[in-house]
């Protein structure tokens, strides 16, 4: 498939075109020069789009997506050449942390606000950990100097900032609830009833609104298929993984196992 036809394929907007256009370039690079190559950090939703993309292509290997900890949400996309087996990322991603005094309180909005109020790029920072009284931020390696030398504050929060190693970093526990349940079908309308204890009419109505996302794609038809894996949110009412998908019970529905994120 030639590259018009794999963006016409993969894209859903003319932004996410621009994007893809960009994600297909540092594979060539990659190819070309046999150097390894990445990206910026991508959103989920973005990290989505280029899962697509790379299967649409047919490469099912040489690259990876990583965000400097296990489970991180921003990620980098890396391409490997044939000689490198593992990525290195100490040249992409830096890790630093951003202490204030403890009667503080800032949030995530805040910090990313200030950061953005400095005119730092979104797609230069990844995940930002809040923890009490500091936060660790995985950036890229080319902004973290400057942050060292102007990040001073958030609103009237004194911010004390220093260069740390990726094991220094700390990661909040992410708190989850199990939710076990029957489906009679695997559809979006059904498994998003159950996750979010709401009834299934209103989840078609969610789903209809566009506020439902699967794999953090906007999804508008209730009977999608679900499957094992997917990432399921909702505007307002947050997100949950189908962990699990068992067997058929007596009755003829679908044992499901859900974490959803609190």
């Amino acid at each position: 498939m030639d590259r018009r036809s794999l963006l016409d394929r993969a894209a859903k907007s003319a932004e996410e075109r621009v994007l893809l256009g960009h994600i297909l370039d540092k594979y060539d690079q990659c190819r070309q020069r046999n150097l390894p190559t990445n990206t910026a950090f991508l959103s989920p939703a973005e990290a989505q789009g280029a899962r697509d993309l790379l299967r649409a292509a047919a490469i099912h290997e040489g690259f990876a997506l990583l965000g400097g900890y296990e489970g991180a949400e921003r990620r980098m996309l890396f391409f490997l050449p044939d000689w490198q087996e593992e990525v290195d990322a100490s040249d992409a991603m830096a890790f630093l942390r951003a202490a204030w005094h403890e009667s503080e309180h800032p949030t995530h909005r805040d910090l990313l606000g200030s950061l953005m109020a400095l005119g730092v790029e979104r797609e230069t920072l990844g995940d930002i950990l809040v923890s009490e009284g500091s936060a660790d931020l995985i950036v890229s390696a080319g902004v973290a100097q400057y942050l060292l030398d102007n990040w001073t504050g958030a609103g009237r929060t004194a911010l004390r900032l220093t260069a740390i190693g990726a094991d220094a970093l700390r990661v909040p526990e992410q708190k989850v609830k199990e939710i076990r349940d029957t489906v009679a079908t695997l559809r979006l309308d059904a498994v998003t009833a159950a996750g979010f204890s709401v009834s299934r009419g209103k989840a078609a109505e969610l789903i209809a609104a566009g506020r439902v996302q699967k794999n953090y794609r906007e999804v508008t038809k209730g009977d999608a298929s679900v499957a094992q894996g997917d990432v399921i949110s909702a505007r307002g009412l947050g997100k949950f993984e189908v962990a699990e998908v068992g067997g058929l019970s007596k009755k003829g529905r679908t044992g499901i196992l859900l974490r959803r994120y609190l």
